[in-house]
């Protein structure tokens, strides 16, 4: 059962606090991270991560400060705090596995948005998470191995995939790659909307 918040908590902070742990879910998924690996390195328990992720567990910054060590990004990217006076999104780039990784979306829902930009000799290891992944190329070549099918996709190509299926993406050739990818929960797929054929 979800803690219960205290009287008075301003319902803004309410809203802060239930957005991260998608937050730390996302981050973790995005990295790749086992949650034994991350109760690894933070001391926190593989319980209290899974019921942080999932909202059952309150955050509090005694949790948060290693898990902001540890996914090497900001306390309030994690918590997803507002910039003061300034409606734009100023995404924090994080460098991970020969990729810089630009988050594009800062609220805490099921669909999360990035721009990767890949370098070559990205290490070559296919790997499995929950979830379903929508990859468009924006410059560069692409080559996608999934499960047993070796693809190359070029720029204004795209492809989507259920991220239980080993998977790895990185540059085609000696050339850094750019994509943009949409990430969503087990079973959740892109929707996309053609025009109607001309008469």
């Amino acid at each position: 059962m979800a803690e219960k918040a205290p009287r008075g908590t301003d319902d803004g902070v309410e809203r802060t606090l239930a957005g991260v742990g998608p937050r730390l879910r996302a981050a973790r998924v995005e990295r790749g991270v086992t949650l034994a690996a991350l109760a690894e390195a933070t001391g926190i328990s593989v319980s209290t991560l899974s019921r942080l992720e999932s909202g059952q567990r309150r955050a509090t910054l005694e949790l948060l400060l290693p898990l902001t060590r540890a996914h090497r990004m900001p306390l309030d990217e994690l918590v997803g705090a507002p910039e003061v006076g300034d409606p734009r999104v100023r995404t924090v780039p994080r460098m991970m596995d020969h990729m810089t990784v630009l988050p594009l979306t800062r609220h805490p829902g099921a669909l999360q948005a990035y721009k990767m930009i890949i370098e070559p000799n990205k290490p070559c290891e296919q790997r499995t998470h929950e979830g379903y992944e929508w990859i468009y190329v924006l410059s560069g070549r692409l080559r996608l191995l999934l499960a047993d099918k070796d693809l190359e996709l070029r720029a204004g190509e795209a492809a989507e995939f259920d991220t239980r299926l080993p998977h790895w993406f990185g540059p085609a050739g000696d050339e850094t790659v750019e994509v943009l990818s949409l990430f969503g929960r087990q079973g959740e797929r892109m929707h996309v909307r053609a025009r109607p054929a001309s008469r």
